[in-house]
């Protein structure tokens, strides 16, 4: 089974960030332009929080907030879920699983290294399994 290294070696290694007192609105924009559903709350190199499509749906518009007028820091998840470079795909799915989220930041020696998404696991999951399919068949055959 891979782990979190392998798979962040295979994707972009840009990480999108906001300072937590930005308007959500400048993370809505982040995450519109860069087609991702989370974007990384740091306070200098420190990781304080996570703000996710799914803090800003049950958060500011279920509450009658406004996008423009209220802080990330109001918003984000600031209990983050981590994981570390040689975890591997089966832990973090448990773990994504289990914490019921979708995006894990990962830490190497407590600095940000990167960001898996759970959509980045099924498709590790989906790669190795047809590659034991493939193995398996040329078994078979030969």
């Amino acid at each position: 089974m891979r782990t979190v290294r392998q798979l962040l070696e295979a994707k972009s290694t840009s990480i999108r960030t906001i300072p937590p007192d930005a308007p959500v609105l400048d993370a809505l924009r982040t995450m519109a332009e860069h087609g991702i559903g989370a974007v990384l709350v740091m306070d200098g190199p420190a990781l304080v929080g996570i703000l996710s499509e799914r803090d800003y749906a049950r958060k500011v518009v279920l509450h009658g907030r406004t996008s423009a007028d209220t802080p990330v820091r109001d918003i984000m998840s600031a209990d983050v879920v981590t994981t570390a470079p040689n975890d591997s795909v089966d832990r973090c799915m448990q773990l994504m699983t289990d914490r019921r989220i979708r995006h894990l930041p990962v830490l190497e020696n407590g600095d940000v290294v990167g960001v898996i998404s759970i959509g980045d696991l099924v498709k590790a999951v989906i790669e190795d399994q047809q590659q034991e399919l493939d193995q398996l068949q040329r078994y078979i055959a030969s």
